[in-house]
């Protein structure tokens, strides 16, 4: 995945694809520009009101929709509970099957498996998720 796609935020992205940047729009970009944690679409919403208030669900859901289709975006399952994730470089989290708590890690040894995986299925990989799931420390009582 290039660099590119780290530097630049995601209003750049829609500017450089050639959508408007409306001010509805802008308010879900901002959300999820400035958020440190994987959203729900409705939190996004909730958060993205507080910045405009007349913003409607569809608007959301569209813009949500198009930036996962231009890859910028990508829907995670964290302890059954569907999120959404900024795409980088890669994205890894163990995730407790009890409590169904998520811990994002930024290690990742997948250069070596991403160049053999592309090389075997002769596939241009974009990019990966990566999930771990047991028991944390509190659900194991520890």
């Amino acid at each position: 995945m290039s660099q590119l796609r780290q530097e630049i935020g995601l209003s750049e992205h829609l500017s450089a694809a050639g959508y408007r940047l409306t001010a509805p729009r802008r308010a879900v970009l901002q959300v999820l520009e400035e958020a440190r944690t994987h959203l729900h679409p409705e939190e996004v919403l909730k958060r993205a009101r507080l910045i405009y208030p007349g913003l409607g669900r569809a608007t959301v859901y569209r813009t949500l929709a198009l930036l996962t289709g231009l890859g910028l975006l990508r829907p995670i399952r964290l302890g059954g509970s569907p999120r959404l994730a900024r795409v980088t470089e890669g994205h890894h989290h163990l995730v407790c099957l009890a409590c169904g708590h998520s811990f994002s890690f930024e290690e990742c040894l997948e250069g070596e498996l991403e160049e053999e995986l592309a090389q075997r299925f002769n596939f241009k990989i974009k990019g990966h998720l990566l999930e771990f799931y047991g028991l944390c420390a509190d659900c194991r009582g520890e």
